[in-house]
């Protein structure tokens, strides 16, 4: 059994940190707010995310980051895209295998997440990304879940693949980093544009539709970064496209729908609660197409609608007037 600190107690580290604890690893949970830390010791639950789900003996908040790092045998990294870097330069002293499961491009570089821990922590500290479609309250709940563990380094990635295994819980092995990493920030872009397709009562032709097609613009750009096209139609691809594309329990649907329903970004981010990390990300997508030079239509006007540069109705107008081309 190994000791596995989790950075990151929103949702998705919360669950994971109880998935771990449930398998019997020393759990050490740490985030930025140490007085929500503090009442989830005194609780013993994520009341603020998660609260019908308990948390195991073995699971210990520290609201210190130094007493939370020390102990670890892997550090497993659950925040939003836009603070990774800034943890890992705290996370540099200390030398520590990775696991992140954030999803998302880093504003302004517009790099991959392994790239900047190569650039913070060295080409060779080993690290695996956790990624496909997975729910963290279902995660917590131990409903049955299939994940990615992508990584160069598959040694590694195996002993990762251990930590987390058990009856309900399934990782795959995934050698493509790019590949894994472009789908889960495409994923979360496409899925506010569900969500506002379902938003305006556009029904399940339309939905079918851009799922399709947003999955063609995914695949488009992360073949050309070096991705390999197989890896688009597996768990961290379609698989997680579908999940955040088709359920509510999905922040960047919920984000969608209501913008599909006439609310203001600012409207949706308040009643939403949490971090929309495609309405984050949606920007640095887009660049990066147009950089390499790929077209992603819905990708676009999903930045135009976030720009305030149209509306939900008029950007559906837009896509439907381009071009006649084949599929």
């Amino acid at each position: 059994m190994a000791t596995i600190t989790v950075l990151g107690a929103g949702s998705w580290g919360t669950a994971l940190a109880i998935l771990l604890a449930k398998n019997g690893h020393s759990v050490i949970l740490w985030g930025r707010n140490s007085s929500q830390l503090t009442s989830m010791e005194q609780q013993r639950c994520n009341s603020f995310y998660i609260p019908d789900v308990r948390f195991p003996d073995n699971l210990k908040t520290e609201v210190n980051f130094s007493k939370a790092v020390k102990p670890a045998d892997y550090i497993l990294i659950a925040i939003p895209s836009n603070g990774f870097r800034e943890l890992l330069q705290q996370l540099e002293p200390f030398k520590k295998p990775i696991i992140w499961a954030t999803k998302g491009i880093e504003p302004g570089s517009r790099k991959m997440l392994h790239q900047v821990i190569a650039e913070e922590l060295g080409p060779n500290i080993p690290s695996a990304l956790l990624t496909g479609p997975s729910f963290a309250k279902e995660v917590a709940q131990g409903l049955p879940t299939a994940v990615v563990i992508a990584s160069i380094n598959e040694p590694f990635a195996d002993k990762v693949i251990q930590l987390f295994v058990n009856p309900y819980f399934r990782p795959y092995y995934c050698a493509d980093i790019v590949g894994a990493e472009i789908g889960g920030a495409g994923k979360n872009v496409l899925a506010i544009a569900a969500g506002i397709c379902d938003g305006l009562h556009f029904g399940a032709n339309s939905r079918s539709a851009l799922i399709t097609r947003g999955l063609n613009e995914i695949t488009q750009l992360g073949t050309v970064l070096g991705g390999k096209p197989e890896t688009f139609t597996g768990l961290s691809g379609l698989g997680d496209l579908l999940l955040t594309c088709t359920d509510d329990l999905s922040r960047n649907r919920r984000f969608g729908l209501a913008l599909g329903h006439g609310e203001t970004a600012d409207e949706a981010f308040a009643k939403i609660g949490q971090v929309v990390e495609g309405a984050d990300n949606v920007t640095q997508v887009f660049q990066l197409a147009q950089d390499h030079g790929v077209a992603m239509p819905i990708t676009e006007h999903i930045y135009k609608i976030l720009q305030n540069d149209m509306t939900p109705m008029q950007a559906v107008e837009s896509l439907f007037a381009r071009e006649l081309t084949a599929e």
